[in-house]
């Protein structure tokens, strides 16, 4: 391979990976987190008990459900497992005469509080705060915040794209890649920047590459809608074409008791093979009575997951989704691929790892540029504009983030429990303390804000903990005590992270860069030396 392609290929991975890198940056941080959304559902609510009778919170469901929308068109229950906080149960209203009624608007009503109850696992409705919980660094990670949604999409599949050209190229212009991998050379400067880049790059190259391009596949109809737009007349058909459902029955008008859906869902995970995820009941309370059950996602690779339909009355089965075709089955085998839900404890974990690795590749690339050419410059105390705004950027990014997303979690805990619009504020609170920290950056030497920043998230994140030992019921000795290992391993995860910050302070901290002599002045005292005579 020619030294020139290689160095071709360089030059494209350096710029690839840092024009669109603050934006990896929070993508891989919020996608790493998201692995552990059931779990974070549960740390974010301490009032609610963990669930050990899943057909208990389905009863209590049924029942709620039955006094509060008795007349609504359509129940939305999601089966609770001992990963979720309980059933957070969505109900829609009957549409008003002219009102179009379709798949998207039910989608669409799901966000309305007043539609919506969480019923915990003793059957009743919990009385816990308002939060998003993990849900919001899903969300996040692809639909970033304050901006259209669309806009948002677009921005990140973009920077994926870009992730994924930075892979390649970077695997192409390293040709001892692998050899550097068991090469760690400290305080080194420029040089231990980039073996530490490059081992956190081979260490987990096969995930890296997985989930960028099955990344970009959630957003393939977005990205490329010309299959989509040359193949299908509008959106309904489309839905109809890859998530085929019963024929609708219109309903009676006449009063009839809906069946136990606890002998439903136990007969739909018989006939499936597998656990049960959602519950939606069409007309309830009605003789036209629909109830679709979908297998749960956790049991398979496939996000495309198979359903059942039942009569709501008699519980008869009338009607079980048809195989998926090919593309279908590839786009949710891909989708299921990139979220991870497929996995057990190990698999997370594994994710959750790899994702850490690629949260560290990003930072410490986006570090490097500013590493590299620093010693560049003519006089390195002196540097140019770009080269400030890129140093600033990287310390408000990478490390004012990991501090608002500490003050998110202390939001939780902190605000009043009765707080009007308490989740929007936890979120707020994150985006306040990003912000602060970005100004912060602007204004201060990074010298002094990097071990500052890093500081401050470490104490904070040291001390939640510990707060939640003495304010909570749901502490870590607590969790232990009961065998509750996903809320211990959050609190003990929350600590080993809280460590590794304050080491890192201290570590930038104690750092003294070698001074670079300033090439101006070498160039000045060259030009004084006289010129030999011709």
């Amino acid at each position: 391979m020619s030294k020139g392609f290689r160095q071709s290929q360089a030059f494209l991975h350096t710029w690839s990976g840092l024009l669109l890198g603050w934006i990896l940056f929070l993508v891989f941080v919020a996608g790493t987190i998201a692995f552990w959304r059931e779990g974070l559902n549960r740390w974010m609510r301490p009032e609610i008990a963990r669930v050990e009778q899943p057909m208990r919170v389905l009863a209590g469901s049924q029942a709620f459900l039955a006094r509060k929308a008795p007349d609504a068109k359509s129940w939305i229950i999601p089966v609770a497992t001992e990963r979720s906080p309980g059933a957070q149960v969505f109900w829609v209203p009957q549409p008003k005469p002219g009102e179009e009624h379709g798949r998207r608007g039910r989608r669409g009503r799901r966000g309305r509080g007043d539609t919506q109850a969480l019923i915990g696992a003793d059957g009743q409705v919990a009385q816990a705060r308002e939060t998003r919980g993990g849900d919001f660094f899903y969300r996040f990670h692809f639909d970033l915040h304050y901006m259209p949604v669309i806009w948002a999409r677009w921005l990140v599949g973009f920077a994926t794209m870009m992730m994924l050209v930075a892979i390649v190229s970077g695997i192409v212009a390293h040709k001892k890649i692998f050899k550097d991998f068991f090469t760690l050379r400290r305080a080194k400067g420029q040089r231990s920047w980039l073996d530490g880049h490059n081992a956190t790059a081979v260490l987990a190259l096969p995930f890296h590459l997985m989930i960028t391009y099955t990344g970009l596949v959630t957003l393939m109809t977005l990205l490329m809608p010309w299959a989509v737009v040359a193949n299908y007349n509008d959106q309904n058909t489309l839905f109809a074409a890859l998530f085929p459902a019963a024929n609708v029955v219109e309903r009676t008008g006449r009063p009839t008791p809906l069946i136990d859906l606890r002998r439903i869902a136990t007969d739909a995970e018989r006939r499936l093979g597998a656990p049960a995820s959602f519950i939606e009941v069409s007309d309830p309370g009605d003789a036209a009575a629909r109830v679709t059950i979908s297998q749960s996602a956790n049991s398979m690779l496939s996000s495309r997951t198979p359903r059942l339909t039942y009569d709501g009355v008699t519980g008869r089965l009338v009607w079980r989704s048809p195989p998926p075709g090919v593309a279908a089955e590839t786009a949710g085998a891909m989708i299921g691929l990139h979220a991870g839900r497929f996995a057990g404890n190990g698999g997370r974990w594994l994710y959750f790892l790899c994702g850490i690795a690629g949260t560290l590749m990003v930072a410490s690339g986006l570090v490097l540029w500013t590493v590299k050419r620093r010693e560049r410059l003519p006089d390195p105390t002196r540097p140019h504009l770009g080269f400030r705004l890129v140093e600033r950027l990287n310390v408000a990014v990478i490390g004012g983030l990991p501090l608002g997303i500490t003050c998110f979690f202390w939001a939780n805990r902190l605000l009043p429990v009765a707080l009007r619009g308490r989740a929007d504020w936890e979120m707020h609170m994150l985006f306040i303390a990003w912000a602060a920290a970005a100004l912060m950056a602007f204004v201060v030497r990074p010298a002094c804000v990097w071990p500052s920043l890093f500081a401050v998230t470490g104490v904070l994140l040291v001390a939640l903990p510990m707060y939640d030992v003495v304010a909570t019921d749901r502490g870590l000795f607590a969790s232990l005590a009961i065998g509750d290992l996903m809320i211990a391993g959050i609190d003990a995860a929350i600590l080993v992270f809280g460590i590794a910050f304050l080491l890192l302070a201290r570590r930038v901290a104690q750092h003294r860069p070698v001074a670079k002599r300033v090439r101006r002045a070498r160039t000045a005292t060259a030009s004084k030396v006289p010129k030999p005579a011709e």
